[in-house]
């Protein structure tokens, strides 16, 4: 004769028997039975995801703070007359000076060690002799490697006095983030990310670049999961403690679609509006999300 108990189901609302803290149905609903072993070992398997450990959040946080002192020192020195060669110096200079690698250079090829966009380049631009003039935006995006662990930054900023149009997309741009990252904790997905930041941005009548995507990062300079910036509400891989990845909504002034120029690495809008851009590091934590990469946003 079976007991009760012998025939109990796990509810899709009950606690996950895995051992994530992720209701069943956010996690191992639908599988022939619940994954067993650690949460580490369960994100390895499924999704090729790598929690991080202490050690390692605090490898990254350090790299995090070379990142944000890298882009401080280049926002100091911004000015029209100045070349986005200059803009590689400095980060440059300055991260091998501070015992670090960037990681940008000679990474599939790219020639440089700093990405730097000007207006309408959405990403990847490379630095050269193009020259700032009062009223452009740049953003700036840099991936040092120190002590073996890597952060990502970007911001863009204003050369000299902005225009309304330059003023209203790195506004929306910065914005995005913050959405985005109000939408990280435990049990929340990949698609809510993607969907706060859609729906902030289409509301401010911009559009969000679709190609590129946030990524996890730490143990390298690309791992998974991959973070789109749009998206639907409760779709994608659930967010656990642990998790390490960039958030970094490209918003464009115009419609979201591009072009990617004969250097193979330069994003340019297609219809040349102005396009925009932040990203920090963040790490899933118990509660909720914390940077590692921090500036006001």
């Amino acid at each position: 004769m079976k007991r009760k108990s012998d025939t109990y189901k796990v509810g899709r609302n009950d606690p996950c028997p895995c051992g994530s803290g992720l209701k069943y149905k956010k996690c191992c609903y639908g599988s022939k039975a619940p994954e067993k072993g650690t949460l580490a070992e369960i994100y390895m398997k499924k999704y090729n995801i790598r929690l991080k450990q202490k050690r390692d959040i605090a490898g990254i946080r350090r790299a995090g703070r070379l990142a944000i002192e890298t882009l401080d020192l280049v926002e100091a020195r911004l000015e029209p007359g100045i070349t986005t060669e200059m803009i590689n110096t400095w980060v440059h200079e300055f991260t091998i000076k501070s015992g670090a690698v960037p990681a940008p250079l000679n990474y599939r090829g790219f020639p440089k060690s700093v990405c730097v966009s000007v207006n309408e380049v959405i990403c990847h631009g490379i630095p050269g002799e193009r020259v700032l003039a009062a009223g452009d935006i740049v953003n700036v995006d840099v991936t040092p490697i120190l002590d073996g662990y890597y952060a990502d930054a970007n911001k863009t900023f204003f050369v000299g006095d902005p225009g309304p149009d330059a003023r209203k997309i790195v506004n929306v741009a910065r914005n995005s983030l913050k959405a985005g990252m109000a939408a990280v904790r435990p049990g929340s997905t990949v698609g809510d990310i993607g969907w706060a930041i859609q729906s902030y941005a289409e509301g401010k009548g911009c559009s969000v670049v679709r190609e590129f995507v946030g990524h996890g990062v730490g143990f390298a300079f690309h791992e998974a999961p991959q973070i789109f910036h749009y998206g639907r509400k409760g779709e994608g891989i659930a967010l656990v403690p642990g998790m390490v990845f960039t958030i970094e909504p490209m918003i464009n002034l115009g419609r979201r679609y591009l072009t990617v120029l004969d250097d193979n690495w330069t994003a340019v809008t297609r219809d040349g509006s102005l396009s925009a851009q932040f990203e920090q590091t963040v790490w899933v934590t118990a509660n909720g999300v914390e940077s590692l990469t921090p500036f006001d946003l």
